[in-house]
């Protein structure tokens, strides 16, 4: 955390917050996303089986964070944000 405060200004943290609550840059988006859609392109049938397969569904945690890994909340907790709800 010092290494962070010492080299990031608080105008650069909160451009990155700001980024990755429009861009989240985390698993779901960088590979299962893309991963699915060219499986539905190529095979069809319902992208959310794909998905599940990927990545089984969460089952811990309270009900607002379900569908997040503990990467997942550390990353939102670290850029001070709280997960948005999941489908």
């Amino acid at each position: 955390m010092r290494e962070l405060q010492a080299t990031m200004t608080l105008a650069e943290f909160h451009s990155w917050q700001r980024y990755y609550a429009e861009t989240p840059f985390d698993d779901h988006y960088r590979y299962h996303r893309p991963a699915v859609l060219v499986a539905q392109a190529m095979a069809g049938g319902k992208a959310q089986d794909k998905l599940d397969f990927l990545v089984p569904p969460q089952t811990w945690g309270a009900a607002e964070h379900v569908g997040y890994s503990s990467a997942d909340l550390n990353t939102l907790a670290a850029l001070g944000l709280k997960p948005p709800a999941r489908d």
